[in-house]
């Protein structure tokens, strides 16, 4: 695995839990809006962390710290990922996954190794425009799709989330996204925060108001429907 950092202590990376959140490098797409942009499309091998230091500070923590994060960049890419959340389980800490859900295969073998006990999975935006949002030609939609159904089809906890960016949403995206994660156990819009780490930089965010009008379009459709990221 590549470790490019983490961060010792979260509360919010895992709701309900004191994280550790562990961030890899590299990733498939190329979101411009990506806030660890220096994951995605900078050097991974100058910021790699050793895997000791990680195991480390958890053997430290324990007792202090719940869970274990891993996101990137995108976590699925990264072999030995399985390895890693066995040991962390070992340890006796929870386990999270980040994923754009582009490697189903990935996501298959970690659920069906009873590795994983959260698993957030971004929607980047209506089926017809994740190439535009993501930053990639010829995506595959039909992987994404893949592990959309297999969460909605699992036993394990998990949400589905969007960052909203005026430039890529529309209410006609949010109906449409409404309509793919109909069933899910959680759908989350997250508010855009312009960052130094952004890829690409000078998107308009969604006010709180203009977000919050989005709730009723997935409401009988998922279970719990929600915004995160705004400070009032």
């Amino acid at each position: 695995m590549i470790i490019c950092g983490f961060e010792k202590f979260s509360m919010v990376d895992y709701d309900g839990k004191i994280a550790c959140t562990v961030f890899t490098g590299g990733c498939n797409f190329r979101c411009p809006f990506c806030h660890n942009g220096s994951l995605v499309i900078g050097d991974v091998s100058s910021q790699e962390i050793s895997l000791d230091e990680v195991f480390d500070y958890l053997n430290k923590r324990k007792g202090l710290v719940d869970a274990v994060c891993v996101t990137g960049g995108e976590a699925t890419l990264q072999k030995g990922l399985d390895e890693f959340y066995a040991k962390v389980r070992d340890m006796g800490y929870a386990t999270k996954l980040d994923t754009n859900g582009l490697r189903p295969d990935v996501l298959k073998d970690l659920l069906d190794k009873n590795l994983l006990d959260y698993v957030a999975m971004d929607i980047k935006n209506s089926k017809a425009k994740y190439a535009l949002t993501t930053g990639v030609k010829n995506v595959d939609i039909d992987k994404i799709n893949e592990s959309v159904e297999m969460l909605k089809n699992s036993n394990v906890d998990y949400e589905f989330r969007t960052t909203l960016i005026k430039e890529f949403h529309t209410e006609q995206d949010m109906r449409e996204i409404a309509d793919w994660v109909s069933g899910a156990k959680r759908y989350f819009m997250q508010h855009y925060n312009d960052t130094e780490g952004c890829i690409s930089h000078g998107f308009t965010e969604f006010s709180k108001a203009e977000t919050e009008a989005f709730i009723p379009l997935f409401e009988g459709k998922v279970g719990m429907v929600g915004i995160r990221g705004y400070k009032n």
